[in-house]
Protein backbone atom coordinates (compact mmCIF):
# COMPACT_ATOMS: atom_id res chain seq x y z
CA UNK A 1 0.00 0.00 0.00
CA UNK A 2 2.84 2.35 0.84
CA UNK A 3 4.45 1.60 -2.54
CA UNK A 4 1.25 2.46 -4.42
CA UNK A 5 0.86 5.67 -2.46
CA UNK A 6 4.46 6.66 -3.18
CA UNK A 7 4.08 6.05 -6.90
CA UNK A 8 0.85 8.01 -7.00
CA UNK A 9 2.43 10.88 -5.12
CA UNK A 10 5.42 10.87 -7.47
CA UNK A 11 3.09 10.96 -10.47
CA UNK A 12 1.22 13.92 -9.05
CA UNK A 13 4.46 15.74 -8.28
CA UNK A 14 5.80 15.03 -11.78
CA UNK A 15 2.58 16.31 -13.29
CA UNK A 16 2.76 19.47 -11.20
CA UNK A 17 6.39 20.00 -12.26
CA UNK A 18 5.48 19.59 -15.92
CA UNK A 19 2.59 22.00 -15.57
CA UNK A 20 4.74 24.51 -13.72
CA UNK A 21 7.45 24.23 -16.36
CA UNK A 22 4.96 24.68 -19.20
CA UNK A 23 3.48 27.77 -17.57
CA UNK A 24 6.88 29.27 -16.86
CA UNK A 25 8.16 28.44 -20.31
CA UNK A 26 5.41 30.37 -22.06
CA UNK A 27 5.71 33.37 -19.80
CA UNK A 28 6.45 36.52 -21.76
CA UNK A 29 7.73 39.81 -20.38
CA UNK A 30 4.25 41.14 -19.69
CA UNK A 31 4.09 41.00 -15.92
CA UNK A 32 3.89 37.22 -15.64
CA UNK A 33 0.82 36.55 -17.79
CA UNK A 34 1.17 33.17 -19.50
CA UNK A 35 1.34 33.49 -23.29
CA UNK A 36 1.42 30.39 -25.53
CA UNK A 37 4.59 29.98 -27.54
CA UNK A 38 2.95 30.51 -30.92
CA UNK A 39 1.29 33.67 -29.60
CA UNK A 40 4.71 34.96 -28.57
CA UNK A 41 5.89 34.26 -32.10
CA UNK A 42 2.92 36.09 -33.56
CA UNK A 43 3.67 39.13 -31.38
CA UNK A 44 7.34 39.13 -32.46
CA UNK A 45 7.79 37.19 -35.73
CA UNK A 46 11.54 37.79 -35.66
CA UNK A 47 11.77 35.13 -33.00
CA UNK A 48 11.48 32.77 -35.97
CA UNK A 49 15.12 33.65 -36.71
CA UNK A 50 15.98 31.16 -33.97
CA UNK A 51 19.61 31.40 -32.92
CA UNK A 52 20.04 34.33 -35.34
CA UNK A 53 17.53 36.36 -33.30
CA UNK A 54 19.26 39.45 -31.86
CA UNK A 55 19.06 39.63 -28.07
CA UNK A 56 16.14 41.67 -26.73
CA UNK A 57 16.41 43.16 -23.22
CA UNK A 58 14.02 41.55 -20.75
CA UNK A 59 11.33 43.84 -19.40
CA UNK A 60 9.74 41.50 -16.86
CA UNK A 61 10.16 42.48 -13.21
CA UNK A 62 12.07 40.09 -10.97
CA UNK A 63 10.61 38.42 -7.89
CA UNK A 64 11.72 40.05 -4.66
CA UNK A 65 14.07 37.96 -2.55
CA UNK A 66 12.69 36.34 0.61
CA UNK A 67 12.88 38.56 3.68
CA UNK A 68 16.40 39.00 4.97
CA UNK A 69 18.08 37.63 1.82
CA UNK A 70 20.48 39.58 -0.40
CA UNK A 71 22.46 38.50 -3.48
CA UNK A 72 26.22 38.11 -3.01
CA UNK A 73 27.54 36.19 -6.04
CA UNK A 74 26.64 35.60 -9.71
CA UNK A 75 27.74 32.78 -12.00
CA UNK A 76 27.15 33.50 -15.68
CA UNK A 77 27.47 31.99 -19.16
CA UNK A 78 26.82 33.99 -22.34
CA UNK A 79 26.96 33.53 -26.06
CA UNK A 80 28.83 36.18 -28.04
CA UNK A 81 26.74 39.05 -29.37
CA UNK A 82 25.49 39.76 -32.89
CA UNK A 83 28.02 39.08 -35.65
CA UNK A 84 28.42 38.81 -39.39
CA UNK A 85 27.62 35.37 -40.80
CA UNK A 86 30.04 32.81 -39.41
CA UNK A 87 31.02 31.23 -42.75
CA UNK A 88 32.42 33.10 -45.77
CA UNK A 89 30.93 30.47 -48.07
CA UNK A 90 27.47 32.03 -47.69
CA UNK A 91 28.59 35.37 -49.09
CA UNK A 92 30.68 33.80 -51.85
CA UNK A 93 27.90 31.49 -53.01
CA UNK A 94 25.34 34.30 -53.04
CA UNK A 95 27.73 36.55 -54.95
CA UNK A 96 28.22 33.87 -57.61
CA UNK A 97 24.48 33.16 -57.80
CA UNK A 98 23.46 36.81 -58.15
CA UNK A 99 26.15 37.50 -60.75
CA UNK A 100 25.13 34.43 -62.75
CA UNK A 101 21.41 35.25 -62.63
CA UNK A 102 21.99 38.95 -63.33
CA UNK A 103 24.12 38.31 -66.43
CA UNK A 104 21.42 35.98 -67.83
CA UNK A 105 18.50 38.30 -66.95
CA UNK A 106 16.93 35.71 -64.67
CA UNK A 107 16.18 38.14 -61.82
CA UNK A 108 12.82 39.75 -61.12
CA UNK A 109 12.83 43.52 -60.41
CA UNK A 110 12.93 42.68 -56.68
CA UNK A 111 15.79 40.25 -57.29
CA UNK A 112 17.73 42.85 -59.27
CA UNK A 113 17.32 45.45 -56.52
CA UNK A 114 18.65 42.94 -54.03
CA UNK A 115 21.60 42.10 -56.33
CA UNK A 116 22.63 45.75 -56.49
CA UNK A 117 22.40 46.25 -52.72
CA UNK A 118 24.32 43.04 -52.08
CA UNK A 119 27.05 44.08 -54.53
CA UNK A 120 27.41 47.44 -52.76
CA UNK A 121 27.86 45.69 -49.39
CA UNK A 122 29.86 42.68 -50.60
CA UNK A 123 33.30 43.87 -49.55
CA UNK A 124 32.08 44.72 -46.05
CA UNK A 125 30.32 41.35 -45.69
CA UNK A 126 33.29 39.29 -46.86
CA UNK A 127 35.68 41.27 -44.66
CA UNK A 128 33.45 41.00 -41.61
CA UNK A 129 32.87 37.23 -41.72
CA UNK A 130 32.36 35.95 -38.14
CA UNK A 131 33.31 39.30 -36.57
CA UNK A 132 31.31 40.91 -33.74
CA UNK A 133 29.26 43.90 -34.90
CA UNK A 134 28.54 47.16 -33.12
CA UNK A 135 25.17 45.73 -32.08
CA UNK A 136 26.94 42.74 -30.52
CA UNK A 137 29.10 45.08 -28.45
CA UNK A 138 26.06 47.07 -27.33
CA UNK A 139 24.14 43.93 -26.37
CA UNK A 140 26.78 42.87 -23.85
CA UNK A 141 27.15 46.40 -22.52
CA UNK A 142 23.41 46.46 -21.86
CA UNK A 143 23.35 43.02 -20.23
CA UNK A 144 26.21 44.00 -17.91
CA UNK A 145 24.53 47.24 -16.85
CA UNK A 146 21.21 45.50 -16.19
CA UNK A 147 22.99 42.84 -14.15
CA UNK A 148 24.58 45.60 -12.07
CA UNK A 149 21.27 47.42 -11.64
CA UNK A 150 19.29 44.25 -10.84
CA UNK A 151 21.77 43.03 -8.21
CA UNK A 152 23.54 46.11 -6.82
CA UNK A 153 24.33 44.37 -3.52
CA UNK A 154 26.73 42.05 -5.38
CA UNK A 155 28.74 44.89 -6.90
CA UNK A 156 28.37 48.04 -4.79
CA UNK A 157 31.48 47.42 -2.64
CA UNK A 158 33.55 46.30 -5.60
CA UNK A 159 35.42 43.01 -5.55
CA UNK A 160 37.12 40.42 -7.71
CA UNK A 161 35.61 39.04 -10.93
CA UNK A 162 37.03 36.39 -13.26
CA UNK A 163 35.92 36.48 -16.91
CA UNK A 164 36.92 33.66 -19.27
CA UNK A 165 36.29 33.40 -22.97
CA UNK A 166 36.52 31.16 -25.97
CA UNK A 167 39.64 31.73 -28.07
CA UNK A 168 37.44 33.19 -30.84
CA UNK A 169 37.67 36.93 -31.39
CA UNK A 170 33.93 37.68 -31.25
CA UNK A 171 33.75 36.05 -27.81
CA UNK A 172 36.82 37.89 -26.55
CA UNK A 173 35.37 41.24 -27.70
CA UNK A 174 31.98 40.38 -26.16
CA UNK A 175 33.77 39.72 -22.87
CA UNK A 176 35.59 43.03 -23.16
CA UNK A 177 32.34 44.95 -23.78
CA UNK A 178 30.69 43.32 -20.76
CA UNK A 179 33.63 43.84 -18.42
CA UNK A 180 34.24 47.45 -19.46
CA UNK A 181 30.61 48.28 -18.73
CA UNK A 182 30.76 46.66 -15.28
CA UNK A 183 33.81 48.74 -14.39
CA UNK A 184 32.05 51.84 -15.74
CA UNK A 185 29.26 51.06 -13.28
CA UNK A 186 31.73 50.76 -10.39
CA UNK A 187 35.48 51.34 -10.79
CA UNK A 188 36.09 49.39 -7.57
CA UNK A 189 35.35 46.16 -9.43
CA UNK A 190 38.57 44.32 -10.30
CA UNK A 191 38.17 42.06 -13.35
CA UNK A 192 40.69 39.57 -14.71
CA UNK A 193 39.89 38.66 -18.33
CA UNK A 194 41.30 35.45 -19.72
CA UNK A 195 41.08 33.81 -23.15
CA UNK A 196 43.32 30.81 -22.76
CA UNK A 197 43.67 27.10 -23.32
CA UNK A 198 43.95 26.82 -19.53
CA UNK A 199 40.30 27.83 -19.09
CA UNK A 200 38.66 26.21 -22.14
CA UNK A 201 37.17 23.40 -20.05
CA UNK A 202 34.96 25.92 -18.27
CA UNK A 203 33.75 27.72 -21.37
CA UNK A 204 34.18 25.58 -24.54
CA UNK A 205 35.17 22.05 -23.43
CA UNK A 206 34.80 20.68 -26.98
CA UNK A 207 37.46 23.01 -28.43
CA UNK A 208 40.16 20.93 -30.10
CA UNK A 209 42.80 22.99 -28.27
CA UNK A 210 41.41 22.06 -24.85
CA UNK A 211 44.22 20.13 -23.11
CA UNK A 212 41.61 18.29 -21.03
CA UNK A 213 40.07 15.47 -23.06
CA UNK A 214 36.67 14.01 -22.23
CA UNK A 215 34.75 11.02 -23.49
CA UNK A 216 31.18 12.07 -22.84
CA UNK A 217 28.50 10.65 -25.16
CA UNK A 218 27.43 12.90 -28.03
CA UNK A 219 24.80 12.94 -30.77
CA UNK A 220 22.05 11.70 -28.48
CA UNK A 221 18.67 11.50 -30.21
CA UNK A 222 15.60 13.12 -28.63
CA UNK A 223 12.61 10.83 -28.38
CA UNK A 224 10.41 12.87 -30.71
CA UNK A 225 12.56 11.84 -33.68
CA UNK A 226 10.97 8.38 -33.58
CA UNK A 227 7.64 10.08 -34.23
CA UNK A 228 8.83 12.88 -36.51
CA UNK A 229 6.66 11.64 -39.37
CA UNK A 230 3.66 12.65 -37.23
CA UNK A 231 4.61 16.29 -37.72
CA UNK A 232 2.65 17.37 -40.77
CA UNK A 233 3.97 20.90 -41.28
CA UNK A 234 4.28 21.75 -44.99
CA UNK A 235 6.91 24.21 -46.23
CA UNK A 236 5.91 26.59 -49.02
CA UNK A 237 8.39 29.35 -48.24
CA UNK A 238 11.15 28.05 -50.50
CA UNK A 239 8.89 28.13 -53.58
CA UNK A 240 7.70 31.64 -52.70
CA UNK A 241 11.28 32.91 -52.43
CA UNK A 242 12.22 31.47 -55.82
CA UNK A 243 9.22 33.10 -57.51
CA UNK A 244 10.04 36.51 -56.03
CA UNK A 245 13.74 36.27 -56.88
CA UNK A 246 13.88 34.68 -60.33
CA UNK A 247 11.94 34.87 -63.57
CA UNK A 248 13.19 31.33 -64.23
CA UNK A 249 15.21 28.84 -62.20
CA UNK A 250 16.43 26.90 -65.24
CA UNK A 251 20.19 26.58 -65.21
CA UNK A 252 20.75 28.16 -61.79
CA UNK A 253 23.96 26.80 -60.20
CA UNK A 254 23.37 24.47 -57.26
CA UNK A 255 20.33 22.81 -55.72
CA UNK A 256 17.30 25.08 -55.42
CA UNK A 257 16.75 24.16 -51.76
CA UNK A 258 20.34 25.13 -50.96
CA UNK A 259 19.89 28.43 -52.80
CA UNK A 260 16.82 29.35 -50.79
CA UNK A 261 18.45 28.21 -47.54
CA UNK A 262 21.34 30.57 -48.25
CA UNK A 263 18.90 33.42 -48.89
CA UNK A 264 17.08 32.71 -45.61
CA UNK A 265 20.38 32.58 -43.69
CA UNK A 266 21.39 35.95 -45.11
CA UNK A 267 17.99 37.46 -44.36
CA UNK A 268 17.96 36.41 -40.71
CA UNK A 269 21.49 37.80 -40.24
CA UNK A 270 20.71 41.27 -41.62
CA UNK A 271 19.44 42.91 -38.36
CA UNK A 272 22.68 41.89 -36.65
CA UNK A 273 24.87 43.62 -39.23
CA UNK A 274 22.90 46.81 -39.89
CA UNK A 275 21.59 45.90 -43.36
CA UNK A 276 17.89 45.42 -42.75
CA UNK A 277 15.88 46.01 -45.92
CA UNK A 278 18.59 44.74 -48.26
CA UNK A 279 16.31 41.94 -49.50
CA UNK A 280 13.08 43.95 -49.70
CA UNK A 281 10.05 41.65 -49.47
CA UNK A 282 11.68 38.60 -51.01
CA UNK A 283 11.32 37.05 -47.53
CA UNK A 284 9.13 38.29 -44.67
CA UNK A 285 9.27 37.71 -40.93
CA UNK A 286 5.64 36.57 -40.93
CA UNK A 287 6.37 33.83 -43.47
CA UNK A 288 9.31 32.57 -41.47
CA UNK A 289 7.09 32.50 -38.37
CA UNK A 290 4.52 30.24 -40.06
CA UNK A 291 7.22 27.60 -40.58
CA UNK A 292 9.11 28.09 -37.32
CA UNK A 293 7.82 25.03 -35.49
CA UNK A 294 9.33 22.60 -38.00
CA UNK A 295 12.69 24.37 -37.83
CA UNK A 296 12.54 24.35 -34.04
CA UNK A 297 12.39 20.54 -34.11
CA UNK A 298 15.72 20.46 -35.88
CA UNK A 299 17.13 22.98 -33.41
CA UNK A 300 16.09 20.80 -30.48
CA UNK A 301 17.92 17.80 -31.95
CA UNK A 302 20.98 20.01 -32.44
CA UNK A 303 21.11 21.19 -28.80
CA UNK A 304 19.93 17.91 -27.31
CA UNK A 305 22.63 15.73 -28.87
CA UNK A 306 25.81 17.18 -27.25
CA UNK A 307 24.33 18.10 -23.85
CA UNK A 308 26.66 15.80 -21.87
CA UNK A 309 29.69 17.39 -23.47
CA UNK A 310 28.79 20.51 -21.47
CA UNK A 311 29.25 18.72 -18.14
CA UNK A 312 32.64 20.44 -17.59
CA UNK A 313 30.93 23.86 -17.78
CA UNK A 314 28.32 22.84 -15.22
CA UNK A 315 31.04 21.38 -12.99
CA UNK A 316 32.96 24.66 -13.30
CA UNK A 317 29.85 26.52 -12.16
CA UNK A 318 29.39 24.20 -9.17
CA UNK A 319 33.06 24.21 -8.18
CA UNK A 320 33.54 27.99 -8.29
CA UNK A 321 30.28 28.67 -6.46
CA UNK A 322 31.22 26.16 -3.76
CA UNK A 323 34.55 27.94 -3.29
CA UNK A 324 32.81 31.29 -2.82
CA UNK A 325 30.34 29.81 -0.34
CA UNK A 326 32.99 28.04 1.75
CA UNK A 327 35.14 31.17 1.79
CA UNK A 328 38.11 29.88 -0.21
CA UNK A 329 37.28 32.29 -3.06
CA UNK A 330 36.59 36.00 -2.70
CA UNK A 331 35.04 36.50 -6.13
CA UNK A 332 31.73 38.29 -6.52
CA UNK A 333 31.12 36.97 -10.04
CA UNK A 334 32.37 34.40 -12.54
CA UNK A 335 31.68 35.29 -16.17
CA UNK A 336 31.96 32.99 -19.20
CA UNK A 337 31.71 33.92 -22.90
CA UNK A 338 31.26 31.24 -25.52
CA UNK A 339 29.03 30.03 -28.31
CA UNK A 340 25.53 28.81 -29.12
CA UNK A 341 27.04 25.33 -29.51
CA UNK A 342 27.66 25.42 -25.75
CA UNK A 343 24.87 27.49 -24.19
CA UNK A 344 22.16 25.63 -26.15
CA UNK A 345 23.20 22.15 -24.95
CA UNK A 346 23.95 23.56 -21.47
CA UNK A 347 20.32 24.74 -21.30
CA UNK A 348 19.23 21.16 -22.00
CA UNK A 349 21.71 19.63 -19.55
CA UNK A 350 20.46 21.93 -16.79
CA UNK A 351 16.81 21.47 -17.77
CA UNK A 352 16.19 25.22 -17.82
CA UNK A 353 12.50 25.88 -18.46
CA UNK A 354 11.98 22.16 -19.10
CA UNK A 355 14.49 21.87 -21.94
CA UNK A 356 15.42 18.37 -20.70
CA UNK A 357 11.87 16.99 -20.81
CA UNK A 358 12.52 15.16 -24.12
CA UNK A 359 8.90 14.73 -25.26
CA UNK A 360 7.87 11.93 -27.61
CA UNK A 361 5.27 14.08 -29.37
CA UNK A 362 6.95 16.43 -31.87
CA UNK A 363 4.19 18.99 -31.27
CA UNK A 364 5.22 19.24 -27.60
CA UNK A 365 8.84 20.18 -28.33
CA UNK A 366 7.99 23.87 -28.77
CA UNK A 367 6.74 24.02 -25.17
CA UNK A 368 10.05 22.88 -23.65
CA UNK A 369 12.51 24.55 -26.01
CA UNK A 370 12.39 27.55 -28.34
CA UNK A 371 15.45 28.15 -30.48
CA UNK A 372 15.19 31.93 -30.04
CA UNK A 373 16.33 31.39 -26.44
CA UNK A 374 19.76 30.55 -27.90
CA UNK A 375 19.82 33.97 -29.60
CA UNK A 376 22.80 36.25 -30.15
CA UNK A 377 24.10 37.29 -26.69
CA UNK A 378 21.84 34.72 -24.97
CA UNK A 379 22.88 34.28 -21.36
CA UNK A 380 22.33 32.30 -18.20
CA UNK A 381 22.74 34.06 -14.84
CA UNK A 382 22.74 32.05 -11.63
CA UNK A 383 22.33 34.42 -8.69
CA UNK A 384 23.22 33.40 -5.13
CA UNK A 385 21.51 34.84 -2.03
CA UNK A 386 22.54 34.79 1.62
CA UNK A 387 20.42 35.52 4.67
CA UNK A 388 21.39 37.70 7.62
CA UNK A 389 20.16 34.87 9.83
CA UNK A 390 22.96 32.56 10.88
CA UNK A 391 22.63 29.02 9.56
CA UNK A 392 19.95 29.88 6.99
CA UNK A 393 20.04 28.16 3.60
CA UNK A 394 21.86 29.76 0.68
CA UNK A 395 19.32 30.36 -2.10
CA UNK A 396 19.85 30.34 -5.87
CA UNK A 397 17.85 31.86 -8.71
CA UNK A 398 18.34 31.23 -12.45
CA UNK A 399 17.72 33.81 -15.17
CA UNK A 400 17.60 32.88 -18.86
CA UNK A 401 18.02 35.96 -21.03
CA UNK A 402 17.14 38.16 -18.08
CA UNK A 403 13.92 36.35 -17.15
CA UNK A 404 13.35 34.06 -14.18
CA UNK A 405 13.53 30.43 -15.26
CA UNK A 406 12.47 27.06 -13.88
CA UNK A 407 14.90 24.29 -12.99
CA UNK A 408 14.19 20.58 -12.42
CA UNK A 409 15.45 20.99 -8.84
CA UNK A 410 12.79 20.54 -6.13
CA UNK A 411 11.70 23.77 -4.44
CA UNK A 412 8.89 25.24 -2.39
CA UNK A 413 9.91 28.85 -3.02
CA UNK A 414 10.18 29.31 -6.81
CA UNK A 415 11.95 31.14 -8.43
CA UNK A 416 14.40 30.45 -5.58
CA UNK A 417 16.08 27.10 -4.96
CA UNK A 418 18.14 25.93 -1.99
CA UNK A 419 21.81 25.73 -2.87
CA UNK A 420 22.12 22.36 -1.11
CA UNK A 421 19.39 20.93 -3.37
CA UNK A 422 20.86 22.64 -6.45
CA UNK A 423 24.35 21.28 -5.74
CA UNK A 424 23.12 17.74 -4.99
CA UNK A 425 20.87 17.57 -8.05
CA UNK A 426 23.43 18.78 -10.58
CA UNK A 427 26.34 16.88 -9.02
CA UNK A 428 24.33 13.69 -9.43
CA UNK A 429 23.34 14.63 -12.98
CA UNK A 430 26.98 15.18 -13.93
CA UNK A 431 28.13 11.95 -12.30
CA UNK A 432 25.32 9.88 -13.78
Amino acid sequence: MKRILSLTTLSLVAGMMLATTAIAQVSASDGGKAVPVLEQLKADPRKAYGNDYPYQPATASLTKAPKGYKPFYISHYARHGSRYYWNSLLYKELDSLLSFAGERHLLTPAGEQFRQKFAAAKQELETGVSELTELGWQQHQGIARRMYENFPEVFKKGGDVLAISSLTGRCVISMSAFCQELVQCNPKIEIREQSSRFTLDGVVPTDGQNPVKHNYPRNLKPRYEKNRNQFTGVSVLHDSILKRMFTSTDGLPGRLHHITSNLINLYTSLPSIGHEGMMGNIITDEELATEWEGGNLGSYSWVFGPQYQMIPILQDILRKASAVIDGSSRRIADLRFGHDTCIGPLTVLMGINGADLDPEDPYEVKDCYQNWETCKASNIQIVFYRSRQAGADILVKCLLNGQEATLPVPTDCYPYYRWSDFLKFYTERCEK
